[in-house]
């Protein structure tokens, strides 16, 4: 089976580098980036679209989802949740701490990354039984940060930082 993982656009509070809030729709430029982004897959043959349910997440599987594939919307793909951080600038905490594996400080109350790839892996597990050949998944980057521990193992120092997406990028995997 190919997957395909997609970011969504881009939002005021990535381009503000502050902890995205759950109700955050894409920004202009995040539109243009979802319309770059349906130009280059819009020949795949996609049999189904998994979404996270979240809007920034939603709007842009809208503009991508040219051939109207039937879409499940997954809380399992849901970004990684930041707590009392959302809406902090980044550098309210050691970035490179928040996305160690290894690493056991907690800023406030955010998800740990290992629950985070924990229902990641979950979901692609069952994905697995699935039927499916071509997949797309629309999501966010500590998901895809996730998903890249899942094909790739870990790094040894445990720093998945530099490993997520980008806005509207897309990564394929064979599942």
């Amino acid at each position: 089976m190919d997957v395909y993982i997609v970011r969504h656009g881009q939002t005021d509070s990535n381009l503000a580098k502050v902890f995205n809030t759950y109700i955050e729709d894409i920004n202009e430029n995040g539109i243009k980036q979802a319309e770059e982004l349906r130009d280059k897959i819009k020949d795949i043959k996609f049999d189904i679209i998994y979404c996270s349910p979240l809007l920034r997440a939603v709007h842009t599987k809208d503009i991508i989802n040219v051939n109207n594939i039937k879409t499940i919307y997954e809380p399992r793909l849901e970004e990684r949740d930041p707590g009392a951080l959302a809406g902090m600038p980044w550098d309210t905490v050691d970035r490179e701490k928040y996305w160690n594996y290894y690493e056991k400080e907690v800023y406030k109350d955010e998800e740990s990354i290992e629950h985070l790839c924990k229902r990641v892996e979950e979901f692609l597990n069952e994905l697995k039984e699935k039927d499916y050949k071509k997949v797309l998944i629309v999501a966010h980057s500590g998901v895809s940060k996730a998903f890249y521990k899942y094909f790739n193992g870990l790094p040894e120092n445990g720093a998945l930082l530099k490993l997520g997406l980008k806005n509207g990028d897309v990564r394929e995997y064979k599942l």
